[in-house]
Parts: structure tokens; sequence; C-alpha cells
């Protein structure tokens, strides 16, 4: 079992350094937070949608965000699109799950504000028909997946490949960038404070 043991963290490890030589990714993470930077001082929220580990993941940075990251300062607005759990079982249940996200984006979406989906295939329908309402509100789409993307590829503004084939390792890499996108808003908006 040690043996195991080792061989997995030895994988996670490999995720991480295959992130940090991906310059590309790296490029991209800088832009979204520069464009998530531009839309809280325009008041504007980011949203997270995602299945599974990918919606705690989403629930997860909002929280960072809405709350506070690394040290104390002026809340942001973040939300995940499934912690309204009344919600999510009626309209999955009136108009299917596939239409979950895309319903309350076109209810709480603006022009202006950032849509993160997050799925390791890149082609977790709701999430995809979400983005593809956001693009037509007007919203960033911003894309977290594994290597191949999946349909992401063709509908977000920026995507963030996690350059990996296996679902644990992609979503470890996400909490990773989602952070580090966390903490790069708080210093840049909120260092002075």
């Amino acid at each position: 079992m040690k043996t195991r043991i080792n061989k997995y963290i030895s994988n996670s490890v490999e995720t991480y350094i295959s992130v940090l030589n991906d310059i590309s990714l790296q490029e991209n993470i800088e832009m979204i937070v520069k464009k998530s930077i531009i839309a809280f001082k325009d008041d504007k929220k980011i949203l997270f949608c995602g299945n599974g580990g990918s919606a705690s993941d989403a629930q997860h940075i909002a929280a960072e965000l809405s709350g506070r990251f690394h040290f104390d300062r002026p809340p942001l607005y973040a939300e995940a699109l499934h912690v309204n759990s009344s919600y999510m079982t009626a309209v999955s249940n009136d108009y299917g799950y596939d239409q979950t996200y895309s319903r309350m984006l076109e209810a709480c979406g603006r022009h202006g504000d950032i849509l993160v989906g997050i799925s390791t295939s890149g082609n977790s329908q709701n999430v995809v028909n979400a983005l593809e309402k956001a693009n037509e509100i007007g919203l960033t789409t911003v894309g977290f997946t594994g290597i191949n993307g999946g349909q992401m590829n063709e509908i977000c503004d920026i995507m963030l490949k996690v350059p990996s084939e296996h679902t644990a390792r992609i979503q470890e890499a996400h909490i990773l960038i989602g952070h580090i996108i966390c903490q790069l808003i708080e210093e840049e908006m909120f260092s002075n404070e």
C-alpha cells in the first residue's frame, strides 16, 4: 500500500510541475485575475458552476472571494450557482438537469459579470449550456478543465486546461489554481489596506 501512496503523491507532484511549466496556462491565470479585478471594481460579480467535486470547488473558490482568503478585506461578490438545493431540484425536475445552471444564469447573470465553468472533461452539459447562455448575455466565460478541454474549448473566452487526463489530479490542480487566483485578486485589490 505504501508503494501506491507514494505513486499517487508522485502523480500529483508531476501534475503540479506540469502546471508550473505551462506558460500559456499561467498567462491565462493572469488574464483571469485582471478581468476579475476589473469586474469587481465595476460592481460586477463572478459566478461559478460545476458538478460533484467541481461543484465543491466552485463553492470553495466563491467562498474564498466572498469571505476572505489570506487577510481581512471587504467581501467580493462571488457565488456558486448550485447552492440553492430547492431551486436545483425543482429545475431538474421541471426542465431537466441540463438546464439548471443556464436557467439560474438567465436570472442573475448580467453583462460584464464573469462565469467560471468547472468540468474536468469540459463536456458537462449543464455547465456547457450555462457558458453558452453566459455568452448570449455578455459575460466573460472561463473554463477550468483537463488537458483536452472538451466542448468548453469552443465556447470559453479563457481556458485553464490542467495538463492531465486524470480526474483527481485535475481537481487538485483546479483548487491550486483557484487559490492562486484568489490570492492575486486579494493582493492586487487590497494590499494597501
